[in-house]
Parts: structure tokens; C-alpha cells; sequence
């Protein structure tokens, strides 16, 4: 039997605020025993996936290497307003499709600087 993927870890300056960040964006709550000044904060999603944020001494410098890939429910757009007002940024819009790309996704970062993108969600025309 292959392996359980059981999270996904996240490198923090603050894993207390950075998990309250996405809290907000998975809408999924926090573990109870998480509070600020905490050296690890945890979220457990629907699905069994866990993000886990652990406080380490030097930032983020680069690119990541790995990223979260988001299907809204509703419309991706709906999904960027929503995102932005919780304090994303938008690093690359990329939902006009450039040659040999199907144009559905936009490249955000967090509070601290980790990249994720945003998908179209399912259903929704291709443009």
C-alpha cells in the first residue's frame, strides 16, 4: 500500500498568523489548542489534509519548489476578489491563456510570501 500524504508544511516567520491566513482562505478552522506566539499551528481540511506551519528563523528568499493548486467552488473570479481582500497578492495573472497554455489560473502569495494558484473552477468556460 503506497504512503498517506498527511500534510503540507509551511516554513513561518509567525505560524500562528500565517495558519489564520489560511483558515480564512481553505474555510476551515484552526486546532484548538493554536494560539499566537504558538511555534506551530495546524488546520485540518474536509478531507483529512492537514497544514501544518512551523515557526522557522530566516525568510523566505526564493521561489518555492512546491505550491498548492485551489479549485474554487465558485467563479475564479469571485474566488481572486476573495483572496485579495484576505491580504493575498497577486504574483502573475496568467488567466488569459498565453500559446501552448488552457489560460486558467492565477499565481498568488500569501502574507509570507508562498506561492499558490488559483484554477478556474470546474465548469467555468475556458477563455
Amino acid at each position: 500500500m503506497p504512503p498517506t500524504v498527511l500534510n503540507v508544511a509551511f516554513d513561518a516567520a509567525d505560524p500562528y498568523a500565517l495558519a489564520s491566513f489560511w483558515s480564512k482562505v481553505m474555510q476551515a478552522p484552526l486546532a484548538d489548542d493554536d494560539f499566537p506566539g504558538d511555534p506551530v499551528a495546524s488546520i485540518v481540511l474536509p478531507t483529512g489534509l492537514q497544514l501544518y506551519f512551523q515557526v522557522v528563523p530566516e525568510p523566505k528568499t526564493v521561489k518555492n519548489r512546491v505550491h498548492i493548486c485551489l479549485r474554487p467552488d465558485v467563479l475564479r473570479d469571485e474566488e481572486v476578489t476573495r483572496l485579495l481582500d484576505l491580504g493575498a497578492t497577486i504574483v502573475d495573472d496568467r488567466r488569459t491563456p498565453r500559446p501552448g497554455e488552457d489560460g486558467g489560473w492565477v499565481v498568488f502569495a500569501d502574507p509570507e510570501g508562498n506561492e499558490f494558484c488559483l484554477l478556474r473552477s470546474p465548469g467555468e468556460p475556458h477563455p
